[in-house]
């Protein structure tokens, strides 16, 4: 067994010296220094395994990847992943490998991400149209200065919408008013906080039987922001299935038109084809925001 780091304390075990005002990668940095490419630390109760050397990380994620693979319980997952749907989150087993394939073959290949490109392009356009037209009517109304816009929320928005738009059809402008722009914030505030909350390693992660006190009440709200997540993708769904009774989802399909498609007819164990639909399409956006974030 790899070696276990020094200064682990019962119950916490290593997690008094990750909460510090060093970040976390300085701090393993540090003790791969002194532990090795390879050692262990327990978050509360949950024993870890750190590694630092390529040659490592190439045994654990190619040659033994099958004998090691899983994924700890976390008290987030169990509200927002429609009971281990959402094979990105879920235990692996011959459901998560099966929704992996059709996936990975049938939604997410090269010629699928293709044929989506004039998405990307589409929004684009839209994004320096809407901001043009900003401009004019400040400029209009008197505006002798320059035009103070805060980007970063219009990048935001455009980078959402180049997503929803691929996975549901859907987009919300940043520059429309009334119930339109209500409710593109309701959308765009639900994804904030569901993905917050998805970053959130609580207390009752580390120890299980301290979960009942729901420490700085993070439960309670994962619990309401997960009902809020969950009704706006399971609207979008059922708009695509009712477009798809009334015969007016020919032509282009976005992947939720995509993986209804797929999953009619088939058998997937426990679980309907709308819960599986529902959790992959949130598993995309979230991985699709996380690829965003990257670049």
């Amino acid at each position: 067994s790899p070696p276990e780091a020094k200064g682990g304390w019962p119950i916490f075990g290593h997690l008094h010296l990750l909460g510090g005002s060093t970040p976390p990668h300085i701090t393993l940095g540090a003790m791969a220094d002194k532990y090795g490419p390879i050692f262990t630390i327990r978050l509360g109760v949950q024993p870890s395994l750190v590694i630092s050397s390529i040659e490592i990380a190439k045994e654990c994620y190619t040659t033994n990847d099958l004998s090691i693979l899983s994924r700890p319980k976390m008290v987030v997952v169990d509200h927002v992943s429609y009971n281990y749907a959402m094979f990105g989150f879920g235990p692996p087993g011959p459901y998560w490998r099966e929704i992996r394939k059709i996936v990975t073959l049938e939604l997410l290949s090269v010629r699928k991400v293709e044929l989506l490109k004039h998405v990307r392009v589409s929004e684009v356009a839209t994004f320096l149209k809407e901001l043009h037209e900003l401009w004019s009517t400040k400029k209009m109304g008197g505006s002798k200065d320059g035009v103070v816009v805060e980007l970063k929320q219009w990048f935001a928005d455009m980078m959402l919408n180049v997503i929803l738009t691929m996975v549901a059809g859907k987009r919300y402008s940043v520059a429309a008013a009334g119930d339109e722009k209500k409710e593109a914030r309701r959308v765009q505030t639900a994804l904030r906080e569901f993905f917050d909350y998805l970053g959130m390693f609580l207390l009752g992660d580390a120890g299980p039987y301290l979960r009942w006190l729901d420490w700085g009440g993070h439960e309670k709200a994962m619990k309401k922001s997960a009902t809020e997540i969950h009704a706006i993708i399971a609207e979008w769904v059922e708009e695509h299935k009712q477009r798809r009774v009334k015969g007016d989802a020919k032509g282009e399909q976005d992947f939720i038109d995509a993986l209804l498609s797929v999953l009619d007819g088939a058998d997937l164990g426990s679980f309907d084809a709308d819960t599986i639909t529902r959790a992959t399409s949130l598993v995309r956006i979230y991985n699709s925001l996380i690829l965003q974030a990257n670049n």
